[in-house]
């Protein structure tokens, strides 16, 4: 097969030789909470709700060979009040993550042990050091894989948290991720799990950190899917973890990434968040719909949100029509700041990134296919203006944050 100097396989090549694996221009401001910006213009994604038949409550379609349970027990409380948040929001009829299912709700699968032994993990991050390791093999090469893991300074033993997990922008790492996104402070006063992996160095077969361009093999991707997989068994074995509410953020390529991570384990996900993210475009691999249909929130930095060959507003526009078409939940945000970070403005005394945090857990595994406490109620006030239930309904700030971190 031949390519053409100007085609978008052949800039993305010419890019990986030059850039390498350092930010070309990127800063790490556009990382953890944000649309960040890579060097080689990747971005975040997000994700959708599950499917019943109804009556039975099974899924409709599981991916990888595993049902989801069904629970049996009755919600707790007024099924009108149960799971109100604690940010000054309306009721939440469908209970938040940590509230007892509803009966009959479609319940995730269970985890699965690690195939090895898993390492004894260290939490939190310490200057220095790479944080915790699992070996990874692909294609006969072996390496290890790194990643932190933050828990809130008073966890309790038995505690069964939420889980997100954070997947950096080209030129960032973890450790960027975990600054960037203030996640202790984050983990602490919301009370989940952060799983923040580092990426691929170019020479372990993937070109821009995280398996998402057409250059990178399945069994590249696959063995991307395998290191979730392994990293959410090591962490469930030591800690626990609430099955129900595992989601995944990611920024720039990560979000990229992230989109890709639906498809793949979408049975697994509760949500997700994509920021500056998409599928499609001819550079970026087109979107697989996952069996278990689970809420997306979609963000982007506007018209202009740019970068190399990726305009993140064609690749966002591409996964919310694949969203729809499959039936799943879509809060579409756009910030008119370019690809940069969301400029969330957050009421006193939440975290920075409040509204990612809280998406998580108002979208439990057990809200059917398009449900969300949102179609009822509303966005809750951690949300910016400029963010909004449903695709091509989100209205961008008036003028432009002339922003371009890219």
């Amino acid at each position: 097969m031949s390519i053409s100097r100007g085609s978008p396989v052949c800039i993305l090549l010419t890019l990986a030789c030059a850039c390498g694996d350092a930010a070309s221009g990127e800063d790490a401001a556009t990382s953890a909470s944000s649309g960040a910006v890579d060097s080689t213009g990747a971005d975040p994604s997000s994700g959708p709700t599950p499917t019943s038949d109804g009556s039975t409550g099974t899924v409709s379609g599981t991916q990888g060979g595993t049902q989801g349970e069904t629970s049996g027990e009755p919600t707790s409380g007024d099924p009108t009040t149960a799971g109100t948040p604690d940010m000054g929001g309306p009721p939440v009829m469908f209970g938040r993550c940590g509230d007892e299912p509803p009966e009959g709700a479609v319940l995730a699968p269970e985890i699965p042990k690690y195939g090895g032994t898993c390492p004894v993990i260290e939490t939190g991050y310490v200057e220095g050091q790479m944080g915790n390791i699992l070996p990874q093999s692909v294609a006969g090469q072996n390496y290890d894989r790194t990643f932190l893991v933050i828990v809130p300074d008073d966890y309790q033993p038995g505690e069964q948290l939420p889980v997100m997990f954070m997947w950096h922008w080209l030129g960032g790492s973890g450790k960027d991720f975990y600054e960037r996104a203030e996640a202790q402070i984050a983990v602490n006063e919301k009370r989940f799990i952060a799983v923040i992996p580092d990426g691929r160095n170019s020479d372990q077969g993937v070109l821009f950190k995280w398996p998402f361009s057409i250059l990178d093999s399945d069994e590249q991707l696959e063995a991307e899917f395998q290191f979730f997989d392994d990293m959410l068994s090591c962490v469930h074995e030591q800690f626990g973890v609430d099955k129900d509410c595992v989601g995944s953020v990611g920024v720039s390529a990560g979000a990229l990434f992230t989109d890709q991570l639906v498809g793949g384990r979408g049975d697994r996900l509760s949500s997700f968040l994509s920021l500056s993210g998409g599928t499609g475009g001819g550079t970026v691999r087109p979107f697989t719909p996952p069996a278990h249909k689970l809420p997306a929130l979609v963000l982007w930095g506007g018209p202009n949100d740019f970068c190399v060959v990726i305009n993140f507003q064609d690749a966002s526009h591409d996964l919310e029509k694949k969203l729809v078409e499959g039936g799943h939940f879509v809060e579409e945000c756009v910030h008119n700041c370019n690809h940069s970070t969301p400029p969330f403005d957050v009421p006193d005394g939440m975290p920075a990134f409040a509204p990612l945090w809280d998406f998580l857990f108002d979208h439990p595994y057990w809200l059917k296919a398009g449900e969300s406490p949102y179609n009822d109620f509303g966005l809750p006030p951690s949300m910016p203006s400029w963010c909004a239930v449903g695709v091509g309904n989100a209205v961008p700030p008036p003028g432009v944050c002339d922003k371009n971190e890219c």
